[in-house]
């Protein structure tokens, strides 16, 4: 079949010629970085927030699985003398495994006054003790969901079912980016995505600019981020301005599609993402002393060091929010092995974070989020002998935050005597959303996109700012 010159098939074959760029750019943000490129009206271009900030950027620590706040940072010594009673369920109370007896569990640790303000942390948290008064620790949020996948999403994006914008997307979205050449929202997992996958960090409905862009803290940050060998900075440059003129040609005849605008303006990002991602990742940059700090070499802390040094990176040179994933905390049996050893490899890595950020005067207007999808329960099945652990529980759930203007030295809500459910200053997850939201300068209901005939936003329905936990 012949095909003329300029049609929509030769436009697709010049796409798939600059496939391997193409995976770069569909997960890339475009960025406006005013010190080193003329000024840029567009999607991403940086916006005044709805009202006064008191945080510029975000670092969230997702601690995948579902972490125990009985275990962590909530302790409940009335579980010691309940330990291995048979737990009879309430109709209230929905425990992730129905079937079979239930028993009280207390908690393995031993739990320490850390600080001036005196928080409650388990004796493992080493590291995270010293930096206590730099943190508010909120012990009201109440999740939906006691399934990883919609857990995540929830708390991720809003809506349990996935498909919409993540908190991350809705940030860029609404106070756009600094930087010409780094994506404004970064994720950076471990080898093996959070259940549920990329969903965790999509754009959504929202304009594929916002998506979130994965980076790995070692080895390659991007699958196919460079050239193939032979093809140089003057060919692609010239292949792109090609594809460019081409791409136009088209956008004038379908000006409807979205996604051809951010693929045009992806495959930039990508070409000038070769000279800055590289240097962003090499950590032998930072002195030895500060890959110390975060436990870079440690057995436990090598791999979560080094996100959170990278995450402190990215933000330093304007990412706007960093996500950062580390699994293992669904603990249903043996907690004591798995959430000691799960904490010890955050520990230094996490303290460290917020140590460096403050020595550097960031931590004042980088609001660093502590969570999983949610908590755990005071009881669980004995099976095979006693191989306690915790079941899910949406109902109370650990969570803490640092800088940008929270309320540190100070530990708001409480959960019943045995942990099953938050009781005092309790809100929903929206709630949490509208709050971070809030730091950042920016009003949920004010904060909205038009998409299946109504105004979307990351509160689904509205919420309320949770003011205690703000300074």
């Amino acid at each position: 079949m012949t095909q003329t010159a300029n049609t929509f098939d030769r436009r697709e074959v010049l796409y798939g010629l600059g496939a391997t760029m193409g995976t770069v750019a569909f997960n890339a943000l475009l960025q406006a970085d005013a010190k080193s490129v003329k000024k840029v009206a567009g999607p991403l271009a940086p916006k005044q927030p709805h009202v006064a900030a008191k945080a510029k950027r975000c670092i969230m620590l997702y601690m995948a699985g579902g972490p125990s706040h009985i275990d962590t940072f909530d302790p409940k010594p009335k579980l010691k003398s309940l330990h291995l009673k048979e737990f009879k369920r309430s109709g209230k109370l929905v425990s992730a495994m129905a079937s079979g007896k239930r028993y009280y569990v207390q908690s393995p640790f031993s739990f320490v006054k850390a600080g001036k303000s005196g928080a409650d942390v388990c004796e493992h948290w080493k590291h995270l003790a010293g930096v206590a008064d730099d943190i508010c620790f909120y012990r009201g949020c109440v999740g939906e969901s006691i399934n990883h996948p919609t857990a995540n999403y929830h708390m991720n994006t809003g809506n349990r079912f996935g498909g919409d914008p993540a908190i991350g997307a809705w940030v860029s979205y609404g106070l756009g980016t600094v930087n010409q050449n780094l994506p404004s929202f970064v994720v950076l997992p471990e080898v093996a995505f959070p259940q549920g996958g990329a969903a965790n960090w999509s754009n959504g409905f929202l304009p594929p600019y916002h998506q979130g862009t994965p980076l790995r803290a070692a080895g390659s940050p991007i699958l196919d981020l460079h050239p193939p060998k032979g093809v140089t900075r003057e060919h692609q440059r010239a292949n792109l301005d090609l594809l460019n003129d081409l791409n136009k040609a088209h956008a004038q005849r379908h000006p409807q599609q979205a996604d051809l605008a951010a693929r045009m303006a992806n495959y930039e990002l990508a070409f000038r993402m070769q000279m800055q991602v590289p240097d962003i990742i090499d950590l032998s940059k930072e002195s030895e002393k500060t890959r110390a700090m975060y436990g870079v070499g440690g057995e436990l802390t090598d791999d979560m060091g080094r996100r959170c040094l990278l995450a402190r990176r990215l933000v330093e040179r304007g990412v706007r929010f960093v996500q950062v994933y580390t699994a293992g905390w669904d603990s249903h049996d043996y907690i004591e092995r798995a959430h000691r050893r799960r904490i010890q490899s955050v520990d230094q890595p996490i303290a460290a974070l917020i140590k460096d950020l403050k020595q550097r005067g960031m931590l004042k207007d980088t609001l660093v989020i502590w969570c999983g999808e949610f908590g755990r329960s005071p009881d669980n099945g004995v099976r095979g002998g006693i191989k306690f652990g915790r079941d899910h529980n949406a109902k109370a759930m650990p969570m803490w935050f640092a800088g940008g203007g929270v309320n540190a030295g100070h530990t708001i809500g409480a959960t019943d005597e045995l942990g099953y459910e938050a009781v005092k200053d309790a809100h929903p997850i929206r709630d949490v959303h509208v709050t971070v939201l809030r730091q950042l300068g920016l009003d949920d209901n004010r904060l909205t996109y038009f998409h299946a005939g109504r105004f979307k936003q990351l509160s689904q329905t509205g919420g309320e700012v949770i003011e205690p936990l703000i300074s």
